[in-house]
C-alpha cells in the first residue's frame, strides 16, 4: 500500500497547528502539506475545554495570530469566541481542507538515506492504522495530555456521594443551579470557574492548598478601542499587539529584578478589590515570587466581585479526606458540597505521545537539547511548538512557524534537503520549561533540555526572539545542512489527497 506523501506534515489542528498551516500557505505556497488531528474538530484546547466561563488567560491581541487581526471588542475572550476565531482563520486560508481528523499520530521514523519521515497514525473513528511520508515534520500538539487531567489520590474519595468533575471533561448535563460547589485548586482554571459557577450556584468555595497571584485587568483594552476608531484593523492590530508585548515584558522583567516590589503591588491590588478586613495574606499572598508560576488574570475583577458579594469564598487549607457529603479539612472543618470540581491541573505529554526514531535509533526526548526552542538535537527536519511561559503562547508559535518557512525556503535555495540541529559541546543543561508549577515539576525531566547560551537557550523574550528568529542567520554553529544520498521518487498519485481521505 503506497503512502501519501507531503512536503510538510503538521501534527495538531489547534491554535498552533492552524497558525502553522496558514503561514506555510502564505510563505511557501509551492509546498504540499497536511495536518493530522486526533480529535474530530479544529481548535485543540479551545474546542476540548467546555467548562463554565472558560476564557483566555492572555490578551487576545497577543494570543491572536500576527497575520489575522483580532477584531472582537473583548481583550480577554471566552472559549467560544476563540474557537470561532481559529476556525474562521482556517477557513479563510483554506487550511481546513488539509486537515485529517481522527488521526492520532503514534510514531515517526526518519530515514537519512531518503530524507523522509514515515509517520504512523491510528484512525480514532475506524481503528485503522495509516501511514504518511513527509520531508519535514512539524509537531504543533503542545505539551499537555488532553485525554486525562491530573487528579490527586484524595483519601476517601470513593465514599463521596456527590458529583465529582474534572474541568477538562466537563459533563454537558451538569446543572449546578442552586447547588453547593467546591472547586479544588487555585490556578487559572479555578479562578475562572468560581465566578462563572457563582452566578447560579447556591454558593461556591475555592479550596486551595496555597494561594496564587491574582490580578484584575479590564476585559476591554482602552488603547485598542481608541486606535480602532482611527485606523483600519490591519494597522491598529500590530500597534496594540506591540504595546501589550512591551508592557508584559516590562512586568516580567520587573518581577525578576524586584520581586519584593511586585509582591507588594500585587498584594495592594488584591486588597483594593476585596472587602475591608479580608485576610489577604492568607488567601492571596503566595510564598513564591511572581512569575515562578503564571499570574492568574481575572477580567474586570470578576473573582473579587463574587467574593465581595458573598456568592463565593476562598478557603486555604489541606484536605484530610472526602466524606459522604463533602470534604473534611486538616483544620477539622467540613465543607458541604453537592458538586466537587477538581481543578487540580493537567498532565504533561510531549509531542502528543508520538515517539521518534532516527535511522533506527529511538530518540529519548530527555536527552535532547532544544535549538532555538523549536528543534531537537540530532533530529533532522523536525520542529515543535512550545509557547512562552511568561506571555501568550501564540507569540512564540508565530515565530516558530515563520522560522520553519524560512528554513524550507533556505533548503530549496541552497540545494539542500536536510537540516539537523547539533547539541552544544559543553555547558550546563536545564529543563526547557522554567516554571515551578506542579504540573511542570511532575514531568519536566521527561522533556527536552535547554543550553546555557544562544541558540540553545530560551530567553522568554519576544522582542529578542523576533531578532533571532525572524531576522537572524539560519546558518550557525548549532545546525548542519546536508543532502540525502538517495532522492526518492514520488508518484503524483501519492501526493496529499483532500482532507479526510484515508491513506492507501
Amino acid at each position: 500500500m503506497a503512502c501519501d506523501h507531503v512536503d510538510v506534515l503538521i501534527v495538531g489542528a489547534g491554535l498552533s497547528g492552524v497558525g502553522a498551516a496558514c503561514q506555510l500557505r502564505r510563505a511557501c505556497p509551492d509546498k504540499t502539506y497536511a495536518a493530522l488531528e486526533a480529535r474530530g474538530a479544529i481548535g485543540g484546547t479551545w474546542d476540548l475545554f467546555r467548562y463554565p466561563g472558560v476564557r483566555s488567560d492572555s490578551d487576545m491581541f497577543t494570543l491572536g495570530y500576527s497575520f489575522q487581526p483580532w477584531t472582537d471588542p473583548a481583550a480577554i475572550a471566552g472559549g467560544e469566541q476563540i474557537r470561532a476565531y481559529v476556525r474562521d482563520t482556517a477557513r479563510k486560508y483554506g487550511v481546513d481542507q488539509h486537515i485529517r481528523f481522527h488521526h492520532r499520530v503514534l510514531a515517526a521514523e526518519w530515514d537519512s538515506a531518503t530524507a523522509r519521515w514515515t509517520v504512523r497514525a491510528r484512525r480514532e473513528d475506524t481503528g485503522e492504522d495509516v501511514a504518511l511520508t513527509c520531508g519535514f515534520l512539524f509537531a504543533c500538539s503542545g505539551y499537555y495530555r488532553y485525554d486525562a487531567g491530573y487528579t490527586p489520590d484524595f483519601p476517601g474519595v470513593g465514599c463521596y456521594g456527590g458529583r465529582l468533575v474534572h474541568p477538562q471533561h466537563w459533563p454537558a448535563d451538569l446543572d449546578h443551579t442552586g447547588r453547593r460547589v467546591v472547586v479544588i485548586g487555585s490556578g487559572a482554571t479555578a479562578v475562572t470557574l468560581v465566578p462563572a459557577l457563582a452566578e447560579r450556584a447556591a454558593h461556591v468555595t475555592m479550596l486551595q492548598r496555597s494561594p496564587t497571584y491574582v490580578i484584575a485587568l479590564p476585559s476591554r483594552d482602552v488603547l485598542a478601542d481608541a486606535v480602532r476608531r482611527w485606523l483600519p484593523a490591519n494597522a491598529a492590530y500590530p500597534v496594540v499587539r506591540w504595546k501589550n508585548v512591551l508592557v508584559g515584558t516590562a512586568n516580567f522583567q520587573l518581577s525578576r529584578r524586584a520581586p519584593k516590589l511586585v509582591k507588594r503591588f500585587l498584594r495592594r491590588a488584591a486588597k483594593s478589590h476585596l472587602p475591608a478586613g479580608y485576610d489577604v495574606d492568607r488567601h492571596f499572598s503566595p510564598r513564591y515570587d511572581p512569575w515562578d508560576q503564571r499570574l492568574c488574570v481575572v477580567p474586570d475583577g470578576d473573582l473579587f466581585t463574587a467574593l465581595g458579594a458573598g456568592r463565593a469564598c476562598v478557603v486555604t487549607d489541606r484536605i484530610d479526606a472526602f466524606t459522604p457529603t463533602g470534604i473534611r479539612l486538616a483544620s477539622g472543618v467540613e465543607l458541604a458540597a453537592d458538586i466537587v470540581v477538581t481543578a487540580t491541573g493537567l498532565n504533561l505529554l510531549a509531542l502528543g505521545g508520538m515517539t521518534l526514531t532516527v535511522d533506527g535509533r529511538s530518540v529519548d526526548l530527555a536527552r535532547t537539547v532544544a535549538y532555538k526552542g523549536m528543534m531537537l538535537s540530532d533530529v533532522p527536519n523536525f520542529a515543535m511548538t512550545i509557547g512562552y511561559t511568561n506571555a501568550s503562547w501564540t507569540l512564540k508559535a508565530d515565530l516558530v512557524a515563520a522560522y520553519v518557512c524560512r528554513l524550507l525556503r533556505h533548503l530549496d535555495a541552497a540545494g539542500q534537503q536536510i537540516v539537523t540541529p547539533l547539541a552544544p559541546a559543553r555547558g550546563k543543561l536545564e529543563p526547557i520549561i522554567d516554571l515551578k508549577s506542579g504540573y511542570v515539576l511532575r514531568s519536566v525531566e521527561a522533556l527536552p533540555k535547554q543550553g546555557a547560551s544562544t541558540p540553545w537557550r530560551l530567553h522568554q523574550n519576544y522582542a529578542r526572539d523576533v531578532l533571532l528568529m525572524r531576522y537572524g542567520r539560519l546558518t550557525d554553529a548549532g545546525v548542519r545542512f546536508s543532502r540525502a544520498p538517495q532522492t526518492p521518487t514520488t508518484d503524483r498519485r501519492d501526493r496529499a489527497r483532500p482532507a479526510g481521505t484515508p491513506a492507501g
